[in-house]
Formats: structure tokens, sequence, C-alpha cells
């Protein structure tokens, strides 16, 4: 199988956010099946929905793989598992790695374990910001519509902005 585009997005909120981060794109490095990976700096943002909580720090990996979504899917539970995250996940609560596939090449798959195109892709700022520092002009598969049209069409007013590693000894 010739190997594929895939974009992923990642987010923690839970002790070293820029750790939890790092730590999670090594690891999809080291499965020989994902390679090329590129990462978008790291982007503060305000939580979405549940706004009781720390601020998330994200970032977009694009990179190339010649696994199929589903066992895309498979390796970055390993990982979020890996890093700490419990199985049993409450939605829109705090947690240390949380790792979407945003596209899959051009698939579209709709399932009650699996979508892709991530379907809330169009109204999270934190995810088109960083995505769009590395595809300003990706198209959305099977549509003209472009990442930086979903920005300017985004419902999204949380605050999202780059995130400076404090790099002093």
């Amino acid at each position: 199988m010739k190997a594929v585009n895939l974009y992923l997005s990642l987010g923690s909120n839970l002790g070293d956010r820029e750790s939890n981060i790092a730590q999670a794109t090594m690891a999809l490095a080291i499965n020989f099946e994902i390679s090329d990976i590129q990462s978008s700096s790291y982007y503060d943002s305000d939580p979405l929905y549940n706004i009781d909580q720390p601020n998330f720090l994200n970032s977009v990996v694009k990179c190339k793989t010649t696994l199929k979504p589903f066992d895309v899917l498979d390796v970055i539970r390993k990982v979020e598992t890996m890093l700490g995250r419990a199985k049993v996940r409450m939605k829109n609560q705090p947690r240390i790695i949380d790792i979407d596939i945003l596209f899959h090449d051009d698939a579209i798959i709709e399932t009650e374990e699996l979508t892709i195109p991530h379907p809330m892709l169009s109204v999270r700022k934190f995810v088109l910001i960083p995505f769009a520092e590395l595809e300003p002009n990706f198209k959305i598969p099977h549509s003209q519509i472009t990442i930086n049209d979903l920005i300017k069409h985004c419902p999204d007013k949380t605050r999202v902005m780059t995130h400076y590693m404090d790099t002093q000894a």
C-alpha cells in the first residue's frame, strides 16, 4: 500500500502540556508505518465547551502512513494510553493527551467509532489555526473548501495564540 497523507490534532491541558504533546508526536514517529512527521507550532487555547478547566495546548501534525484509518485509530489509542489517558473518557473534560484524526488522505468514513474528516473540524479554531500553519490552502476532500475558508467562517470565538516555550535554563 502506498503512503498517504494523514493529519492529526493533538491537545493537552493537564500536567506538562508541552511534554505531553512532544511525547505523543515522538511515539507516533516510532511507529514504523507513520513517517515524515511535520508539526505545527504549539498553540494556547481557551477550553471550548467546558470552560471550567485549564487552558489547552494544541498542535496539528501532518505525516505519511501506510496504515488504514482504523489501524491509525488503534495506534492513537495505544499512544494515548501509554501517556496516561484513561480508557473511559468523559467528553470535554481535562486530559493529559487527546489525539484526533482530522484527515486520512481523501477518506470519508462515518461509523460510531470513527468519523473522517473530523466532524467538529470546522467549528474549532484550535484545530484550524495550527492546520493553516502547515497547509493554508488545503482543500477539504471532495469539496473546494479550504482550511482558510473554514477559519473565515468559524463560529468559535475562543482565544487561540501561538505558545512560546520557556527556553530559559
